[in-house]
């Protein structure tokens, strides 16, 4: 498909835009040492976005990512849960929201969004009704309104509405120029935020792993990550979830599952989105793109490494009435797998060359705002 034009930065003064941040006090915090009175500088770079749709809002998208003037105290960005060096994921259990408060669920990775919108709503697969959404319950089905979820919501960024933001968002000197090239004659509002936030995260993309490269023909795996990969994809069969050797990973893969974390849930996954009992202790079944950068693993953050989550496999699997098939023998009891200990250190070697340096060095991600 051809890509359309390139961004012009020289309408943005040369590419750097000196400015000062006038950051606003919000009425809910008395911390003003959060946001120190810096000079910065928005440090926007000349190579473009390879992405189809506008490069104009992703540049727009970039800013705002980072911004943490779209949280309530200016305490926290989209970027403070979801760091470029971890594959745009986040290294804490549950990440603090505004006012240090844990979020309630581990942050997922952001990469190769483009493509996982396919199925927007409710659709049968094997185990029931599924969702191709965000978040590890689904529920971001529209994903340029899923993506102010965490904005407005009371514990992560706490802006109280929509309205809200936009006031807030106009009032800040520097979009003046950024919505002007993004959205020529719109109002900057909820719709031009959110697409702004859309072609920005639609464009993080990961495509240059060592299995990328070999699939390609352009590398060889290691003796070790060979053994692994065939663990991965034959002997235990993981690759019947997780796609690997596709981009988005989970897009032919079901969707959700539940793979007996527990035998009663505390958080109830897709059911709380479904409302249907056999959605109970579903969650999102993740990409494993750069999975070696993502820890810790699982919704709710329990496993600290890989081995710890093939070990669950190996031994842990709870038996619970929706435990995905794949998970169970022909007499319905959860499978115990004998891998072996140097097994999994194979299969870890494996998921290492699915790691994109690439993606995580790359300046067009990365945090625009430059303390001078």
């Amino acid at each position: 498909m051809k890509m359309l034009p390139l961004i012009n930065l020289v309408a943005l003064k040369n590419y750097l835009l000196l400015l000062t941040i006038t950051f606003i006090a919000a009425s809910c915090s008395n911390d003003s040492s959060i946001i120190p009175e810096n000079q910065l500088v928005l440090n926007l770079p000349e190579k473009p976005f390879d992405y189809i749709m506008d490069n104009d809002q992703a540049v727009l998208g970039r800013v705002l990512f980072y911004d943490k003037q779209l949280s309530i105290n200016n305490g926290v960005s989209c970027a403070s849960c979801h760091k470029q060096a971890l594959a745009f994921a986040d290294n804490k259990q549950f990440s603090p929201g505004f006012d240090n408060r844990p979020t309630e669920r581990n942050s997922m990775p952001i990469q190769n969004l483009l493509g996982s919108d396919i199925g927007f709503g409710f659709r049968q697969d094997m185990s029931g009704v599924s969702l191709a959404g965000l978040f590890w319950d689904g529920r971001g089905i529209n994903h340029s309104e899923a993506l102010l979820l965490p904005v407005i919501n009371h514990v992560e960024m706490g802006i109280p509405n929509i309205d809200y933001l936009t006031e807030k968002v106009s009032s800040i000197d520097y979009y003046d120029e950024l919505f002007a090239k993004a959205f020529p004659g719109q109002q900057i509002d909820g719709f031009t935020i959110s697409s702004s936030l859309f072609s920005f995260t639609h464009s993080i993309t990961s495509f240059n792993t060592k299995l990328d490269k070999s699939l390609r023909g352009d590398v060889e795996l290691s003796p070790n990550e060979k053994l692994g990969q065939a663990l991965f994809f034959t002997k235990y069969e993981c690759n019947s979830c997780h796609q690997v050797q596709d981009p988005q990973g989970y897009l032919f893969a079901g969707g959700f599952a539940n793979i007996g974390l527990e035998s009663n849930y505390a958080d109830s996954g897709l059911e709380g989105i479904s409302d249907r009992s056999f959605d109970n202790g579903k969650f999102k079944i993740p990409s494993l793109r750069n999975v070696a950068l993502t820890a810790p693993y699982m919704h709710d953050g329990r496993f600290a490494s890989l081995q710890e989550v093939i070990l669950h496999y190996k031994s842990e699997v709870v038996d619970h009435p929706n435990l995905d098939h794949r998970l169970k023998g022909s007499d319905g009891v959860p499978l115990r797998p004998e891998i072996t200990e140097s097994e999994v250190q194979l299969i870890v070697d494996f998921l290492g060359t699915l790691t994109d340096h690439s993606l995580i060095a790359d300046e067009r991600f990365s945090n625009p705002f430059v303390v001078e």
